[in-house]
Parts: structure tokens; C-alpha cells; sequence
């Protein structure tokens, strides 16, 4: 056995004795972007079904099942919140429910799903930055993700740049903490504010890559009209988690000549999800996130992400 790993020890130091370092980076990066894709979903999916802590067993199990690795959570459904966070999503039609109250540590940890990354607004990290790397500490993950913020007016190019002064900040005191700080984009990002550049393309430019780095929603880039493969070649390698979703409409009969389009199961709407996902790989992503906020079939969060898991196990 000795005699093999010497022998294995030389193979690679000749292999590699003729290569030039920029063929070893090179190699390095090519075998980072092709580790597997981790497949995840999001919490906010999950809130009418994990009410209680029997329900969210049973939940995070199926999501198990289905073929799910990984989680994304949502700081305001893991703490107890104020009175008005439920009272707000209630109002926008997506109520949050009492998720809050439950240990999500415990949960977590029996289910056997790994948290890709924490979702948390900017003013907690900014306030009580300890707290938010200690909590990413004791979910085990390497992420925390903000996502925009209603207090910034992304058509104003002076907004913008301060958002993203904000945003280098809160990331170098994260990166302190040994935590990775990404923003989360929707649609509104991509407004232009000044000579012809969208409010995301200045957030890229003005963001500190060492600081902050991006979880891209193509859904919400694709809704607002924008190329989302090339939004994603512009991110590159700063480009560290994805979500995804589908668009679509289910409705049956004869409708209005312009009908609204909503979520979707992966592959059961019309965006062209196969570019986006091999985009995202390419650029060397640790996971591909699903997240559909409703419009489920047959109004159930649980067979929508059981039927984008099809989808997910066949094309990462």
C-alpha cells in the first residue's frame, strides 16, 4: 500500500512537472466548475405546509425525497419577528405563518438538508452583524444573502452607488467573520439609471468582489426583459448561487387575448431553462436554487417542487 501511494505521489508530480502554471490553474478551475451542483429550495416556498413543527418534519422530509440537498432560509421565518412581518406578507398574499417560532436548528438537522445560505436584510447585518455571522455559523453555512430593498430607488444612479457603499460595507465585515455576502436580485434591479446601464450592472461595477458577490435570479432578470444568459456571462465567477423558476399560465378555456403569466414548475413553462442552468454551471455555481412563490399545481407547494425535481435531477 506504501508503495502505491508513492507511485500515485510521482504520476502526479511528473503529470504535472510539464504543465505551465497557467495550465494547472487552469485544470484547477475547470475541476472546480465541474463539481456537482448542489439542488436546493427555498423556504418561502415551503411556508403553508411547515405551520407547525409536525408539519415541517414531515415537509422537509418529502423535500428530502424528492431529491433536494440543500435549503435556503429566510432569517424573518426562523426568528421570531415583530407583529407586522406577518401582518405584511399576509397583505402581498403570501403569508409567512408562525415558522418563526419553530427550532430550525433541530429541524435542519434531522432532515439531513444542508443550508445553502441565510436570506436577511441589510439594516440586520449592519446593526448587529454578530449575531447574523453567528447564526450563519450555527446553521453551518458559508452564505448570507440580502435581497433589494424598497428604501433605494433603483432608477436613481446616486441611490444605487449608495446602496452599493452599503453593500461593500456590510460584505467586509461579513468577510471578517469568515461569512460570504451576495445580493439577490428581482426585476427592479434592471432599470436603466445612467448612460444606458441597468441599476444591476452598477451594483457589478461598484461592489467590491473581494466583499459582495451575487445569488442571480433569472426568473426575475427574464421578467423584466433582460437576456438572463448574458446577465450571467457578464457575473462570471462572481456568480456563486442561482435561482430558478419556470413562468407560465395554467388556466384552461377561452380567455382574454392577453392572459397573465405566473411560476411555474420547471420545464412546464415557457423560459428556456436548459441555457440558464449549463450557464450556471459553467460559471462554477454551488447551487441551483428553486423557488416558486405560488401558482402551484393543484395549489400544493409539495407537488410543485416534487415535479421542478424531475427537471433538477435531470439536467444537473
Amino acid at each position: 500500500m506504501r508503495n502505491l501511494f508513492v507511485i500515485c505521489g510521482l504520476v502526479l508530480c511528473f503529470g504535472l512537472a510539464g504543465q505551465s502554471n497557467t495550465e494547472i490553474g487552469n485544470q484547477m478551475e475547470t475541476n472546480q466548475k465541474s463539481e456537482k451542483v448542489m439542488q436546493a429550495i427555498q423556504q418561502f416556498q415551503l411556508r403553508p405546509v411547515i405551520g407547525n413543527e409536525k408539519k415541517a418534519r414531515q415537509t422537509l422530509q418529502l423535500v428530502k425525497e424528492a431529491g433536494y440537498e440543500g435549503i435556503e432560509l429566510n432569517g424573518f421565518m426562523i426568528r421570531k419577528m415583530p407583529i407586522i412581518v406577518p401582518i405584511i406578507t399576509w397583505m402581498a398574499g403570501m403569508p409567512i405563518g408562525t415558522s418563526g417560532r419553530l427550532n430550525w436548528l433541530k429541524l435542519i438537522d434531522e432532515s439531513g438538508l444542508k443550508v445553502v445560505s441565510i436570506h436577511d436584510d441589510l439594516n440586520t447585518i449592519l446593526k448587529n452583524p454578530q449575531k447574523v455571522i453567528d447564526e450563519a455559523n450555527a446553521f453551518k453555512t458559508d452564505f448570507v444573502v440580502v435581497t433589494g430593498m424598497f428604501q433605494y430607488d433603483y432608477s436613481s444612479f446616486v441611490d444605487v452607488c449608495e446602496l452599493a457603499e452599503q453593500l461593500n460595507l456590510a460584505g467586509k465585515i461579513l468577510n471578517a467573520g469568515g461569512v460570504h455576502f451576495l445580493y439577490h436580485n428581482h426585476n427592479t434591479e434592471f432599470r436603466r439609471v445612467k448612460n444606458g446601464k441597468t441599476a444591476y450592472e452598477v451594483l457589478i461595477e461598484k461592489t467590491n468582489p473581494e466583499y459582495v458577490n451575487f445569488e442571480f435570479d433569472a426568473y426575475w432578470a427574464t421578467d423584466a426583459g433582460c437576456d438572463a444568459v448574458e446577465v450571467m456571462k457578464m457575473l462570471g465567477t462572481r456568480m456563486k448561487l442561482m435561482h430558478i423558476n419556470d413562468r407560465g399560465n395554467r388556466q384552461k378555456g377561452k380567455m382574454s387575448s392577453i392572459i397573465k403569466s405566473d411560476g411555474m414548475e420547471l420545464g412546464y413553462g415557457n423560459i428556456n431553462l436548459i441555457p440558464l442552468v449549463e450557464t450556471a454551471k459553467a460559471n462554477g455555481v454551488k447551487a441551483i436554487i428553486l423557488e416558486t412563490h405560488r401558482n402551484w399545481v393543484d395549489n400544493s407547494p409539495v407537488k410543485s417542487f416534487q415535479l421542478s425535481a424531475e427537471f433538477l435531477k435531470k439536467n444537473l
